[in-house]
C-alpha cells in the first residue's frame, strides 16, 4: 500500500530553505508540497518574512505552516532554526518532518580573476556548507523515524562548468552538493531515508527580472525546447523525489534543463 497525503490531514512536514523570494524556486517548492498534502516550514534569513509566506501558503492550500528565520551558512542559527521547528512538532502544532529541501543559495556572476576570497567563502557557504548544516541538524530525526526524504538544489552549471549566471565558485559549490549527495546516499542508503538533487538550468525566477527581449529570445534560442522552465516544473521534480514512489532513488540526481545539456 502506498502512503498518501491529503490537505485536509497532513501527515508529514516539508521543510523548505531559500523559499521567501517571489517568483523563486523556493517559494514554488513550498507551495507544491502543500497542494500535495505536506504541512510546511518556510525557513529564510528574515523570519518575520518567512512567517508571512508560510501562513499565505498554508491558508491557500489548508495545510498547517511554520516560517521562522535561518541563515544556512551560520551553524547556530541552523540549530535555533531546527529548534524552533522541533518545538511546533513538540507542541502538536505541525506533524513529524518529513521531507527536506535545501534550496537556498546564491550566484555569482563574476569572472574568476576578480572573484575575492570573501566572494568565493559566501558562494561556498550559502550552497555547499549551508546545504551540509540544515542537513545534519534534520537527517537525525528522519532516521530515528526510518522514513524521510532530503532534496538537495544544485545546478547545470555544476556539470557543464558555468552558465548563464553562475561563475566558477557557484559551479564549484553546486558540484560540491552533488558530490555530498551521492557520497551522503551511500551512507544511509538501507535507513528508510533518502537523499537526492536536482540540476536545473534556466528557470523563471526573478533572477531575471530586467533581462531585455533580445536576451530572453537569445537565452531561449539556445535550449532546445525552446524555452525556460517554469519554478512549478522545478517544484514537481522535488515532490515527486519526496514521495514513495521515490523509494528506490537514493544519491540520484535528476536534470531539468530542457536537453541543454545532456550527458
Amino acid at each position: 500500500m502506498t502512503e498518501t497525503t491529503t490537505a485536509s490531514a497532513p501527515q508529514r512536514t516539508a521543510i523548505v530553505t531559500g523559499a521567501t523570494s517571489e517568483r523563486g524556486i523556493g517559494m514554488a517548492v513550498a507551495d507544491r508540497y502543500a497542494r500535495e498534502g505536506w504541512a510546511i516550514v518556510v525557513l529564510d534569513l528574515d523570519a518575520e518574512r518567512s512567517a508571512q509566506v508560510a501562513r499565505e501558503i498554508g491558508e491557500r492550500n489548508g495545510v498547517p505552516a511554520f516560517g521562522t528565520a535561518i541563515d544556512v551558512a551560520d551553524e547556530a542559527a541552523v540549530a535555533a532554526a531546527h529548534a524552533a521547528v522541533q518545538a511546533e512538532v513538540d507542541a502538536g502544532r505541525l506533524p513529524v518532518v518529513g521531507a527536506l529541501a535545501n534550496v537556498a543559495g546564491i550566484t555569482s556572476p563574476v569572472p574568476f580573476l576578480e572573484t575575492t576570497l570573501d566572494l568565493w567563502n559566501t558562494v561556498m557557504a550559502v550552497n555547499a556548507t549551508g546545504t551540509y548544516l540544515v542537513t545534519k541538524a534534520f537527517l537525525p530525526g528522519m532516521l530515528e523515524a526510518g522514513w524521510g526524504r532530503i532534496v538537495n538544489m544544485s545546478s547545470v552549471s555544476a556539470q557543464r562548468g558555468g552558465g548563464v549566471f553562475g561563475k566558477v565558485p557557484y559551479s564549484a559549490a553546486k558540484a560540491a552538493v552533488l558530490g555530498f549527495t551521492k557520497a551522503l546516499a551511500r551512507e544511509i542508503a538501507d535507513s528508510g531515508v533518502t537523499i537526492n538533487s536536482v540540476t536545473p538550468g534556466a528557470v523563471d525566477t526573478n533572477i531575471r527580472v530586467g533581462a531585455t527581449a533580445e536576451s530572453e529570445a537569445k537565452l531561449a534560442a539556445d535550449i532546445p525546447i525552446g524555452r525556460v522552465a517554469s519554478t512549478d516544473e522545478i517544484a514537481a521534480v522535488f515532490t515527486f523525489l519526496s514521495s514513495q514512489d521515490a523509494a528506490y532513488l537514493q544519491g540520484t540526481n535528476i536534470d531539468i534543463n530542457g536537453a541543454s545539456h545532456l550527458h
